[in-house]
């Protein structure tokens, strides 16, 4: 049983209450703004209930998203152990979620959206007619035929401070390229650029060597932009073929690759100012590898859990609109195509974006974004208004006995596309793979030296990877955050207005 929760209820409360008066509650931008033109009369100046995320706080729980993730994994076992975007374990994710919502009588849509693919078979390298060093496919690289492409090696040449070998087609000037397999080293092009160009001047296939210690991977961009059968070398490998040039070698990769089609889930209040949107929005899919139980069934079902308890016709000031993304874990597509499809006014009429990705970690991290870059490390600050997500999201976190600390808008999950089209945004996270150090030990619990999630992108990623207190306190936290813009935009941790954004 998970006793944390409640035995936090009266604090979570408390900090609710502090929150609603700093919002500015009845006073603020949330109270009766005019309407911009054209804006429905129904929607013209609805006045939430100034209890809502306190009430939001104490009916979540974490029992309950726990049931929804034991669900997740019930779809996953029952379709090959995952719930990538494109098999079937995803489609019955987004049945299971969309059904949901309509039974609580949100207005749900599954828009689709096409993306590509991709899955490896064998990858072989077999020079001088002896095993050679392990080729990693790169992904999107299209298949060699059955049985390989044999040819010569042929060294792209590599001088010293060149920063793009292998990028111009007169790299290959005066070099038996043509039907080659071609030996070029990592530089500042891309690897697209670097296969395309080979493939210009007739290669057969293309090896890329790391410039730097550690495997080498990546993408071709697309399966259109694929064009020859491209692998990847660690630098010492590579560095040992080099005096092989001129020696036929067959290079083998089985890869599978297609254009297929996906879909997001989109539910709203059917209350609320459609022109004041707050969004929360988490991904539904896991990679191929396993069930994705934490990454990110957990932010799934948390907030699914919450639209439950809000329900579709909440009294609320600004309408709240979830999203369950998919193919986030092939690039963001799902919430990319998403706020790509939007016309400029409905950007606009986006105010705050609240993003869940992996809040049950079983070693847990207690972060939350950090919308002023008050932290100075790596990305700038979110749009305007970020900052006083970050506040409002951190105060909560807090009242569950958690003491928060910033994580980097490091374009890893689906606020990046919101932030590209300048929307305020912020989210909770307990962490991947990265190392727990012995202060954050201290500081949270749990082991240091071991990453938060030993399970990520794992077949072991299941609900037995969960730590149920964290996820508990981030979805107190997640209700806190949503019901206190749904109910006001304003006060000192509010965000622009309408007129006052400037989304790209």
């Amino acid at each position: 049983m998970i006793t944390s929760r409640r035995d936090g209820g009266s604090l979570v409360a408390l900090a609710v209450a502090g929150l609603l008066v700093l919002a500015g509650c009845g006073g603020g931008q949330g109270a009766a703004p005019a309407p911009p033109a054209g804006t429905p009369a129904a929607a013209a100046a609805p006045i939430g209930d100034p209890g809502l995320a306190r009430r939001l706080a104490e009916q979540v729980t974490g029992d309950a998203a726990f049931a929804r993730m034991e669900e997740l994994q019930r779809i996953a076992d029952a379709n090959g152990g995952n719930r990538a975007s494109g098999q079937p374990g995803y489609d019955a994710s987004v049945e299971y979620v969309a059904g949901e919502l309509r039974r609580a009588g949100f207005t749900v849509e599954t828009p689709s959206f096409p993306f590509d693919t991709f899955a490896v078979d064998a990858e072989t390298l077999v020079v001088g007619g002896t095993p050679g060093p392990a080729v990693t496919a790169l992904t999107y690289s299209p298949a060699t035929a059955a049985g390989g492409v044999t040819a010569p090696l042929v060294v792209a040449p590599d001088a010293p401070g060149d920063p793009t070998p292998g990028c111009e087609a007169g790299d290959y000037a005066n070099l038996p390229a043509r039907g080659a397999v071609v030996l070029v080293r990592r530089g500042s092009c891309t690897f697209t650029q670097k296969q395309q160009v080979a493939a210009d001047v007739g290669a057969a296939a293309v090896l890329v060597g790391n410039n730097a210690p550690g495997p080498l991977g990546g993408t071709l961009g697309s399966v259109a932009e694929g064009r020859l059968p491209t692998g990847g070398l660690l630098q010492a490998d590579f560095d040992a073929l080099l005096p092989r040039a001129g020696t036929p070698a067959t290079l083998t990769l089985a890869t599978r690759a297609a254009t297929v089609v996906t879909r997001n889930v989109i539910a709203q209040t059917t209350t609320g100012r459609p022109d004041e949107v707050v969004m929360s929005g988490a991904h539904l899919d896991s990679v191929p590898e396993g069930p994705g139980i934490n990454d990110n069934g957990s932010g799934s079902s948390a907030q699914l859990e919450l639209a439950m308890r809000l329900g579709g016709a909440p009294p609320v000031t600004n309408a709240v609109r979830f999203a369950w993304w998919g193919a986030e874990e092939v690039g963001l597509l799902g919430s990319t195509a998403y706020v790509r499809g939007l016309t400029p006014e409905a950007r606009r009429d986006i105010a705050v974006l609240l993003n869940s990705d992996m809040l049950g970690s079983p070693n847990p991290a207690y972060l939350v974004y950090d919308g002023d870059d008050s932290d100075r490390q790596g990305a700038p600050p979110g749009p305007g208004g970020s900052d006083g997500i970050e506040r409002t999201l951190a105060a909560a976190l807090s009242a569950t006995g958690a003491q928060p600390r910033g994580t980097d808008f490091d374009g890893r999950s689906d606020y990046g596309p919101f932030i590209e089209a300048g929307i305020p945004a912020g989210g909770l996270f307990t962490g991947a793979e990265e190392l727990k150090t012995p202060e954050e030990a201290a500081l949270w619990g749990g082991q240091a030296g071991v990453a938060y999630d030993r399970c990520y992108h794992q077949a072991c990623d299941t609900t037995a990877n969960i730590d149920r207190v964290a996820l508990d306190r981030m979805l107190d936290t997640l209700a806190v955050g949503v019901g206190t813009y749904a109910t006001d935009l304003g006060g000192p941790n509010g965000v622009p207005t309408r007129e006052q954004r400037q989304t790209r």
